[in-house]
């Protein structure tokens, strides 16, 4: 055991709180697993964690609490359900992806039951959540970083400490401007050469090696021209995503643009595809072509 440490999970079923509880089990801790639907954390019991089918019993006694569920509400709703069962100098490890409004309701949150708030979102999708290669957005109190430190080294490749609470999804958002830029983009620059009558393909023939070639494009607009579209990131959650920044964009009295129009297309294309991968945004631009 991990100095025996014990952690509780709160979304341990979810696409990544699969893969970041596994890594936590691989790195010796303890972990009690709970999630809404039970059966999605039960194949965690064969990686030795305890599956629990209440959140109240998953937290009773663990060290951390580290949340991983899909908005603001569910995070909430979770903490209230359990804050009576909780250890009173437990650590919270919100590692959802839950914008700014939703971070300060946790702060609050957790200074009404004394628990210590780390803000620590992740960067990386389904895949860097089963190989521990995500980036930890991590911010909150200095005296509490030492001891949750090697619970980022289990789930990811990098940490980055930005400041207090709250600073963490900050840089989240800031960080998935660019993902949800860059995938709406490559899903329209496909729609358009084949709207062209042009294969795809020499896109990235053009771009490859120069200065506009990107890793991430290419991953995409594979995905795209194969229609594959298993999801890595659910479409419905890009479009919560895109929300949650121009809500930020608002608050700060930004004139972005560009981002009310990413919230507006994945929404539009979360009503019909939002349990495909987000790259299924292209679907909206080009649904005469899906099945081409």
């Amino acid at each position: 055991m991990n100095d025996q440490i014990s952690v509780a999970v709160l979304g341990a079923g979810s696409t990544m709180g699969l893969g970041m509880t596994r890594n936590i089990l691989k790195a010796g801790f303890g972990v009690r697993a709970w999630n809404r639907t039970l059966e999605k954390a039960r194949p965690l019991e064969e990686d030795g964690a305890d599956v629990l089918d209440s959140a109240q019993r998953a937290v009773e006694g663990a060290e951390v609490i580290l949340t991983i569920l899909s908005d603001a509400d569910a995070v909430i709703g979770a903490i209230e359900d359990v804050a009576g069962t909780a250890r009173s100098d437990a650590v919270w490890l919100q590692m959802s992806t839950i914008g700014e409004a939703g971070i300060e309701r946790c702060a609050e949150l957790a200074e009404r039951h004394g628990f210590t708030l780390i803000d620590a979102p992740v960067l990386g999708t389904k895949q860097p959540a089963e190989e521990g290669k995500l980036v930890v957005l991590a911010s909150g109190p200095e005296p509490a970083r030492e001891r949750v430190q090697p619970i980022f080294d289990a789930v990811g490749q990098k940490t980055i400490w930005v400041g207090e609470a709250g600073a963490g999804t900050r840089l989240k958002m800031v960080a998935n401007s660019w993902v949800l830029t860059v995938t709406e983009g490559t899903a329209e620059i496909i729609a358009l050469a084949e709207g062209l009558g042009l294969d795809p393909q020499l896109f990235l023939d053009a771009i490859e090696g120069g200065t506009l070639d990107l890793p991430y494009v290419r991953m995409k607009g594979k995905a795209i021209m194969e229609r594959s579209f298993e999801p890595s990131f659910r479409l419905a959650l890009a479009a919560k995503d895109a929300r949650l920044i121009e809500e930020s964009a608002r608050r700060h009295a930004l004139d972005l643009p560009l981002f009310g129009t990413l919230r507006r297309r994945l929404a539009e294309g979360a009503e019909e595809h939002g349990e495909k991968d987000f790259s299924a945004t292209y679907l909206t631009s080009a649904p005469r072509l899906e099945d081409v």
